[in-house]
């Protein structure tokens, strides 16, 4: 089994902004069904919306990834009505310690959001697909999972993020290998910056930003690849690779010079707009 044909039911996560509304209006464009989840009511209405004008089915979901019994039904609630080909695990908050050190608090909603919310949203995907005959080329479906290039060294300005990065993208590489033999693909996304909401508020700069449809494309391209990963954009991959490939005495002191992530502000409101 290699390629696979273009999904004609599409669920995505973290779909109110950046690169999660930018799938979820590349895959409406292609004429495929959109499920898309989100925490601002009315971006992700707008996103909907968007996706609905371009001639896609479209259902919007307000939902906290971290809530693993909503997700459940959510996902239990799509099969029953439109079985997702692909599933996008794309929700994530960021922060980081240029308040001087990460907060507890900051840290567990960080986990919660970019671990916990991953496994709330591919465990019961997973499930589904199991359930499911295998199509003519022999796949049930196909899932991302949204990692990160900060997923390959732990940069001491997002202790949090990195480590939540680095968590979701190994147990994907793992679920690739595990899951394949049952038809279910499974491919793990790592950028670097794009342009979104998440990234608008780094005070520092950033090599190589890119726009978040440059990067559905990239993505989009990816995955019907079936790519084990899909990493980007090549100079930052390069660069994030020699990093973690030296040895760390070598390049602490380096990176303890690297400018850091403001804190997240924790309230209603800030998760919603940090998160993607």
């Amino acid at each position: 089994m290699g390629s696979i044909a273009e999904p004609r039911s599409v669920l995505i996560t973290g779909a109110s902004s950046g690169i999660g509304e930018a799938l979820a209006l590349a895959y409406a464009a292609t004429g495929a069904s959109v499920a898309l989840s989100g925490r601002d009511p009315g971006r992700l209405e707008a996103t909907r919306a968007a996706c609905a004008a371009l001639g896609a089915t479209a259902r919007a979901r307000l939902i906290d990834v971290a809530d693993a019994s909503a997700m459940a039904a959510w996902l239990a609630h799509e099969e029953a009505l439109s079985p997702p080909d692909l599933v996008v695990a794309n929700a994530g908050i960021s922060g980081g310690t240029a308040g001087g050190g990460e907060p507890a608090e900051q840290a567990r909603r960080i986990m919660s959001v970019n671990v916990d919310g991953v496994f709330n949203t591919v465990l019961p995907a997973i499930g589904h697909m199991m359930g499911r005959r295998p199509g003519p080329d022999g796949w049930r479906g196909q899932i991302a999972i949204m990692s990160s290039l900060a997923g390959f060294r732990g940069f001491p300005g997002a202790p949090a993020y990195c480590a939540s990065k680095a968590a979701v993208r190994v147990w994907g590489e793992a679920l690739r290998g595990e899951y394949h033999r049952h038809g279910i693909a499974i491919s793990v996304i790592c950028p670097g910056y794009v342009r979104s909401r998440m990234t608008e508020r780094n005070r520092f700069p950033m090599p190589f930003l890119m726009d978040a449809p440059r990067a559905a494309q990239i993505i989009r391209r990816g995955l019907a690849r079936n790519r084990s990963r899909i990493a980007f954009p090549w100079p930052m991959v390069m660069l994030v690779g020699l990093l973690a490939a030296l040895p760390a005495a070598a390049t602490d002191r380096m990176l303890r010079r690297l400018p850091k992530k403001d804190q997240a502000r924790l309230t209603t409101e800030a998760q919603r707009h940090r998160e993607d």
